[in-house]
């Protein structure tokens, strides 16, 4: 009875063909919270204790209910799954031998120790640093704070496991005076501390909320995007600005002790002031004044310190239980890291007109993170142990016309350039090849633990990307959208240009020693296609596919070395390769 009224009031599916069941469409009800809760209480404490959470997503979602299965997608497979979750968790597919033993492998729980793997490895951190680099700082080019720094601060956070809550208020009170400290003042440093970039970002990427076009006024299209809400952000940060040391020239954040947000709504004429706040929670009041209002006083020599600081009553704020944006926020992004869209879309435009098309759902996940202290590896862990995230990307045949926001089928991701790069280098053994010449330099230097070293994970991830840091720049450069991100992707006519006749790419498909290329030509053709396929694509080959490349080879039989590298580069430029699927 409990599972059958958890997928009763779970999501509407947007748009299931009439002639097949449907659940009791109450995604946009007021009471599918409430009624979630009467559930939950109705059930015995130890059974919800005792039901992790990815089983009650896959319940929230729908996944067991009539109307679900009818449209849902079947299971993705074994090599499905293992390329989607090393590229969604490690930046890059699994390499021929490791697609291989991942589907030899006949043990029931395989798939949980895959994600338990995964989300412990050096490349996980890594992966989680490129995708927060760019959600965080859009690509934005290093100026006060070097890229490198920042990106490295990341990537230390995420292999420490650092609670998404901490991070955040490091990000926030970070002033770039102390070197430890410093790479976690990029995010409002390189923004110049510009109040107006720093609050419409800060809604936008924290809160889930574009509140740009309520700056002048309350927002004219979205009813719940009001003035007081930008301006009650803004106040956090007005007293604040750019320092930059005159012998140093190093930049850091100053803060003056006054300072009032005030402001008039062009459409009425109507003014206010503010106090810091967020959204509709209640202001922040400053604390009465003191005799002596600076810690450092204003000067052109110095920045100026206030002994009450508005600014870092901002972390506190953000990260305070009684902001349900912040947690809502962060997972709907990582539901839509993983489920290719947010259960909130666009993610920075969370509004009444536009709700959640899973409230209980984004509820549920918001909760369990914050229940288990902001951990995003536990989150993450979970999405991927679901049905949901486990189904495949093909529509079942007889099901038409079903709308992306209902979940019943695995949508298709746009590789980032980050993962294209790493996936192209993974797929032509480019990293097999630089790894192996990288150990024998490091045992060459005579190092007196250099043996040991070239086993550690960590050592081989840190060297390799250290070695190939210079061609993922290149992807990054040509293939990344510097600006507020999308989840689309519309290919340019450089891109294309890059992937016929770029240096770097022809480069990696020759037959140098160690390459994909030099493995195949000395391959006999029916072993030439299975390691074809498991390099580029993580899988056997169809009996379609046998006979195409078969066919090929034999007619290009003149110049096998040829046709072999016309092979591999199709499969790099092919849709299969680009997408996550």
């Amino acid at each position: 009875m409990l599972k059958y009224r958890v997928n009763s009031f779970t999501g509407k599916l947007p748009t299931i063909p009439s002639d097949l069941p449907r659940p009791m469409d109450l995604r946009h009800s007021t009471k599918t919270v409430s009624v979630a809760i009467i559930v939950m209480v109705c059930s015995t404490a130890s059974s919800v204790a005792e039901t992790p959470l990815h089983k009650w997503i896959d319940m929230t979602v729908g996944v067991g209910s009539v109307g679900f299965e009818n449209v849902a997608a079947d299971d993705a497979g074994d090599a499905a799954f293992a390329r989607r979750l090393y590229l969604d968790l490690t930046g890059t597919i699994p390499g021929a031998e490791q697609a291989r033993q991942f589907l030899s492998d006949r043990s029931s729980d395989k798939r949980a120790k895959l994600i338990d793997r995964l989300v412990t490895s050096p490349q996980y951190a890594r992966r989680m640093q490129y995708a927060f680099d760019t959600m965080l700082m859009e690509r934005r080019p290093g100026k006060h704070i070097k890229s490198d720094e920042w990106q490295n601060y990341l990537r230390q956070s995420f292999a420490q496991n650092k609670p998404w809550d901490q991070l955040v208020t490091e990000m926030l009170t970070a002033d770039g005076a102390d070197e430890k400290t410093r790479p976690a003042a990029r995010f409002l440093l390189d923004r110049e501390m510009k109040t107006d970039a720093m609050t419409r970002d800060l809604g936008r990427i924290f809160l889930g909320r574009d509140l740009q076009c309520a700056q002048c006024h309350d927002h004219p299209n979205i009813e719940d995007y009001l003035q007081r809400h930008y301006h009650g952000l803004s106040a956090f940060l007005n007293r604040s600005y750019l320092f930059t040391d005159p012998k140093s020239k190093q930049a850091s954040i100053g803060e003056k002790a006054e300072g009032a947000v005030k402001f008039t709504s062009v459409f009425t004429s109507e003014s206010d002031e503010t106090a810091p706040r967020l959204l509709d929670l209640p202001p922040i009041e400053d604390p009465p004044a003191t005799k002596e209002p600076y810690t450092i006083k204003p000067d052109k020599k110095v920045r100026s310190v206030p002994a009450y600081s508005r600014r870092l009553q901002l972390a506190a704020a953000m990260t305070d239980s009684a902001n349900v944006a912040f947690r809502r926020n962060i997972a709907n992004r990582l539901w839509a890291m993983m489920m290719g869209r947010g259960i909130v879309e666009p993610l920075d435009m969370w509004h009444a007109a536009n709700p959640p098309s899973h409230p209980a759902l984004l509820d549920l996940l918001a909760d369990a993170l914050a229940d288990h202290n902001y951990d995003l590896r536990y989150l993450l862990r979970e999405l991927a142990l679901t049905k949901t995230y486990q189904q495949s990307s093909q529509y079942k045949s007889e099901v038409k016309n079903i709308g992306n926001d209902h979940f019943a089928v695995a949508l298709m991701k746009p590789l980032s350039p980050e993962q294209l790069a790493w996936s192209m280098m993974r797929a032509t053994a480019l990293t097999d090849a630089t790894l192996k010449d990288l150990k024998a330099k490091h045992l060459a230097t005579d190092a007196d633990n250099a043996a040991t070293q070239i086993q550690d994970p960590l050592w081989q991830e840190e060297a390799l990307h250290n070695a190939l840091k210079g061609h993922v720049d290149t992807f990054a450069g040509l293939f990344g959208v510097v600006g507020i991100q999308t989840s689309r992707f519309d290919a340019s006519a450089n891109q294309a240009l890059f992937l016929r006749n770029g240096t770097a790419l022809q480069s990696w498909i020759t037959s140098d020693g160690g390459r994909l290329n030099s493995r195949l030509n000395i391959l006999q053709t029916p072993e030439l296609i299975d390691e074809f396929y498991f390099s580029m694509f993580s899988r056997p080959p169809g009996t379609e596919e046998i006979q195409f490349v078969r066919l090929f080879l034999e007619q290009h039989a003149d110049d096998r070395e040829a046709a072999i590298r016309q092979l591999v580069w199709a499969a790099l430029s092919s849709a299969e390769f680009r997408f996550n699927h």
